[in-house]
């Protein structure tokens, strides 16, 4: 009989699988998002990569607002060139708002030359402010509507990371995003906090 439960088990949660909706269009983002609570400092310590040259760890992100409501950021993080030449690398950040106080359009673009460039979407999954964000972008939509090249960062104010509850949140909106089990943990280790024999660019 315990075999019998058991495939019952599997058929709910194939199906619960066969029902996601996968289509970027159908993602949530965060409801009444607003940027000046979530100006300030931000630790990335997970990573959903795309395609191309990103920084890769001790990533951390200064959001800001000025006057006129215009959100920007600049992030710092280590970057490996060539297999084994580490160095600590700037990136700058503009956005311009859209119809969803969430969702923006992104221009990025590395200090460095060799580091990726572009104008995406940039969109706020889930935050609560104070302790946690989820940020999204898909680059390149697939005829279907899912996403073909798609990053994703999960922030803390923390350095050291998350809270369990917070966790739990975080994990829900992953499998919504159909990204789960694909992030990657980024550490801190202070490597670009200390100008003491790093490569600076």
């Amino acid at each position: 009989m315990e075999w019998v439960w058991a495939l019952v088990l599997l058929a709910a949660v194939g199906s619960g699988r066969a029902e996601r909706d996968c289509r970027v269009s159908s993602f949530r983002v965060k409801e009444n998002f607003d940027k000046a609570r979530f100006s300030g400092t931000w630790y990335a310590i997970a990573k959903k990569d795309p395609e191309g040259l990103f920084l890769q760890d001790n990533i951390i992100a200064e959001f800001s607002v000025d006057e006129k409501g215009h959100m920007s950021a600049t992030a710092k993080g280590r970057v490996r060139l060539l297999s084994n030449w580490e160095v600590c690398a700037d990136m700058v950040g503009t956005f311009t708002d859209t119809e969803d106080p969430a969702k923006f359009k992104m221009k990025y673009w590395g200090v460095a030359s060799f580091l990726q460039k572009g104008n995406d979407d940039h969109w706020i999954i889930d935050t609560d402010y104070d302790t946690f964000a989820l940020q999204y972008s898909c680059r390149l939509l697939n005829l279907d509507g899912t996403c073909a090249d798609s990053y994703s960062f999960v922030f803390s104010r923390d350095p050291n990371g998350l809270t369990p509850e917070a966790r739990k949140l975080v994990r829900q909106r992953q499998e919504e995003l159909c990204l789960d089990r694909q992030y990657r943990r980024i550490e801190h280790n202070g490597y670009c906090q200390s100008k003491s024999g790093r490569n600076f660019l």
